[in-house]
């Protein structure tokens, strides 16, 4: 396997513009994780604490084996969404190991509006049971929420991945042999009770943990009935009397240390080990952010990205003459093999085809593969449809939707209309997603969008006789511009989960074996692919 050789020079003048101007990005990122971490605000943390309570996160360090890191998913979730402040989404979720194993944990933030169910909570949650499901981990319910927030309810209830996905999620993994665990450390009320009732076991924390359908206000509302929390639904009752709960835990403390000795006993599957030894790369990540480009026209050198990414900066290419704008080949990250595709330039026929002849060749090995997104699109006109350019970009689209193997992408430039579907974008089930901060992604670039919009307004005044000027027609394509700069960011696609987080590309090597070590413990299905038009 051969190193590959970088022609960088960090002395260069566009390295450090382009490094100095990657540093702004970066501070947004971090300001936005800040705003998540901080959960509810200072007085909202002060009065849990009051309550003898444990915030999300702290109960997550708690429960994850010393010194384990914790890939969390979704943490900027929520940010900016509503006009309330929904920080992470009102719940933290991310796989860690707890007991040696690695588990799905998600933690209602009782701090962010009582732990309350947004949309974007309900997504984040059926999102973090689809990981636990495709990797084939444990799930840990750490419950502390008042329910459904009930100004929304016609974004919460009644669809089929909205509330009532979860319980079915519980059930269907459960069934499936994934443990499922909960621990009640605060309120879980109206259908959120079924969390606990549905899970294999449940802890419930004395005072604190309370479980009912129908709260003391509704009881009373509905049968007249006087009662107070704890008598209708606290740990006594439901670990005396109903057997709703199995675990009666004195406080945080308790229950998690319950909740580490549960996941503890035997199991059928252990983590795997990298297959081979991880190695540095050759040059320094942290050089990448001055190989990306401070003008995202520039294009980024993908064989630069790769030096800094792949272990021991090794890489064998696949197919290195034939499409030479997707670069394919086999490596390691953190010491597992991987398959990587990363786009060097617009997507031609040949590296439609070639990009699906790799997948399938990944997909016979078991080699895990990685897309490292920066695409403009497809390769359109006459020359090119005329050649079958949607035909054989198809295939790709084709391999990427069935290959079995554990599939993540990075967007680390721009990711665009159909380029995106064939680089594994979200729809396509890769296991992680995430985003550099100076990634975009939409559905075809503001300028493209402006272009196209102002031809179509353009033609609709031909037909009346009329014309814009050049000063009208940029007045009528700025507007354009302006909303897709800034719905297409990292952030904005982050608040809303269209990505599990914005990696920083120092980060990326890690974020990227986390994810490998939690894929390679998991079953692995075989691969059938469909019917490639020929």
């Amino acid at each position: 396997m051969a190193s590959i050789v970088s022609r960088l020079r960090t002395s260069d003048a566009a390295f450090i513009r382009n490094r100095e101007a990657y540093e702004p990005l970066r501070a947004r990122v971090a300001a936005a994780r800040e705003a998540a971490i901080a959960g509810g605000g200072a007085k909202a943390r002060a009065t849990h604490a009051a309550r003898g309570k444990l915030t999300a996160r702290e109960r997550i360090n708690h429960l994850l084996d010393p010194g384990t890191p914790f890939l969390e998913i979704g943490q900027l979730a929520g940010h900016e969404l509503y006009d309330d402040v929904v920080a992470s989404g009102g719940i933290v979720t991310g796989v860690g190991m707890v007991r040696g194993r690695p588990c799905m944990i998600m933690a209602n933030d009782a701090t962010v509006k009582g732990g309350s169910y947004y949309p974007i909570t309900i997504k984040k949650q059926v999102r973090a049971q689809a990981v636990a499901r495709e990797n084939a981990l444990p799930s840990i319910y750490l419950v502390d929420s008042g329910g459904a927030f009930l100004p929304m309810q016609e974004d919460i209830f009644p669809d089929e991945h909205q509330f009532g996905r979860i319980f079915r999620n519980i059930a269907e993994m459960s069934a499936a042999g994934l443990p499922q665990i909960a621990a009640v450390m605060g309120s879980c009320t109206a259908g959120g009770a079924y969390i606990p009732a549905m899970c294999d076991e449940t802890v419930i924390v004395r005072e604190n943990g309370t479980i009912f359908l129908g709260g003391p206000q509704l009881v009373q509302a509905a049968t007249g009935e006087v009662v107070d929390a704890q008598s209708l639904g606290g740990a006594d009752v439901h670990t005396r009397q109903s057997g709703v709960a199995d675990h009666y835990a004195r406080d945080d403390i308790h229950a998690l240390a319950l909740v580490r000795e549960i996941v503890a006993r035997p199991r059928k599957r252990a983590t795997l080990v990298p297959p081979s030894t991880p190695a540095e790369p050759l040059y320094d990540p942290a050089e990448l952010t001055g190989i990306i480009s401070a003008n995202p026209k520039e294009p980024i050198p993908a064989i630069e990205i790769l030096a800094r990414l792949l272990d021991a900066s090794e890489f064998v290419p696949y197919r290195e003459r034939f499409g030479p704008t997707l670069l394919c080949g086999t490596g390691a990250i953190g010491g597992y093999p991987v398959g990587v595709l990363i786009n060097d330039g617009v997507l031609y026929s040949e590296s439609a085809q070639k990009a699906a002849n790799f997948i399938e060749l990944c997909s016979q090995t078991g080699v895990p593969l990685v897309f490292l997104h920066n695409i403009a699109g497809f390769m359109v006109g006459r020359e090119y449809e005329t050649g079958g350019i949607a035909k054989h970009g198809a295939k790709m689209v084709n391999a990427v939707s069935t290959s079995r193997v554990p599939k993540f992408s990075l967007l680390i430039g721009g990711s665009y209309g159909a380029g995106n579907f064939a680089m594994c974008g979200r729809a396509f089930g890769p296991r992680l997603m995430g985003m550099w901060p100076n990634a975009r992604t939409s559905v075809m670039g503001g300028e493209q969008a402006a272009f196209v919009l102002a031809m179509v307004r353009q033609q609709q005044l031909e037909r009346q006789g009329k014309a814009m000027t050049a000063d009208e027609a940029e007045a009528f394509k700025q507007p354009i511009r302006q909303h897709y700069e800034n719905h297409s960011d990292a952030i904005y696609s982050a608040s809303r989960l269209w990505v599990d987080a914005v990696v920083d590309p120092l980060d990326t090597r890690g974020w990227l074996t986390l994810g490998l070590a939690m894929a390679a413990a998991a079953p692995q299905e075989e691969t059938r692919f469909g019917v490639f038009r020929m």
